[in-house]
């Protein structure tokens, strides 16, 4: 009577234990998500801000992110594969160190870090850049995935766990970066601390392919980004010139209204 107590138990235990992994488990990816994505964030940032007007690097980052959402979960059901698949993981190490390298050869030339477009371009060229756009944050965010799946099929293999916990990284990487738009103008080392940790995440992955003995351990990875960003938040951006501009077309009118008193006394 007792084993038939047990065995009719057994399906209850196996739910509770499903429930404590899911419970234990998915924060603990939530939050590994969530750290391994900071500089995928300012990256993602960084990125749409080539667009300039505020309201299509919004909808450029609804776009991108949701077409990274696709390629992450299919990254995630192709994981076992994936990992073991050197050519994609020395792509993605590579597009991530050209992305680093790309900025500092412009940032040691002078170059503007945002093209403007001009009123002169045509609309199939506003068109094309919004595409480009799209492309390259999901590009970037694929190439990212790649070092944060691997870390996430290594606490868990239970694909369903790791796919919520892609889903809700995605969610906060949407959410952060919009943020990250906004401090990096006002931050002015921001954006380069940002493309720099993405050279140490590319830089991860390579030396993770060349030798596992070689490759940078959590904690080191986790400081050298850390001490990054708070190089990148430790100047503040000088006012433009465009308050000193507007104040004199506020006296203007002030001036002007006082001297046609000056004749009545």
């Amino acid at each position: 009577m007792e084993a038939e107590s047990i065995q009719s138990l057994t399906p209850l235990l196996q739910e509770v234990d499903r429930w404590h992994e899911i419970l234990l488990v998915l924060p603990l990816l939530v939050a590994l998500e969530a750290v391994l994505s900071a500089d995928n964030a300012v990256a993602l940032a960084a990125i749409s801000r080539r667009l300039h007007d505020r309201s299509r690097q919004e909808t450029a980052l609804n776009l991108g992110l949701l077409l990274a959402l696709v390629f992450r979960v299919g990254l995630i059901l192709a994981a076992r594969w994936v990992l073991d698949f050197w050519p994609l993981q020395l792509a993605a190490s590579s597009y991530l160190l050209w992305l680093c390298g790309r900025h500092l050869v412009q940032l040691a030339a002078g170059a503007p870090q945002v093209q403007e477009l001009t009123e002169a371009e045509a609309p199939g060229a506003v068109t094309a850049s919004m595409a480009s756009v799209v492309a390259t944050l999901a590009v970037t965010d694929l190439a990212f995935s790649v070092d944060s799946v691997a870390a996430a099929v290594a606490v868990t293999d239970r694909l369903p766990l790791v796919i919520a916990g892609g889903v809700i990284g995605v969610i906060a990487l949407r959410l952060t970066a919009e943020l990250f738009i906004r401090w990096i103008e006002l931050f002015r080392h921001l954006e380069t601390a940002g493309y720099l940790a993405v050279g140490l995440v590319g830089l991860r992955l390579l030396l993770r392919l060349a030798s596992p003995q070689l490759e940078l351990p959590e904690w080191a990875l986790l400081s050298l980004v850390a001490a990054l960003f708070v190089w990148g938040f430790s100047v503040r951006r000088s006012p433009g010139p465009q308050c000193a501009e507007e104040l004199p077309a506020v006296e203007q009118p002030v001036e002007q209204a006082v001297e046609p008193a000056a004749p009545l006394s």
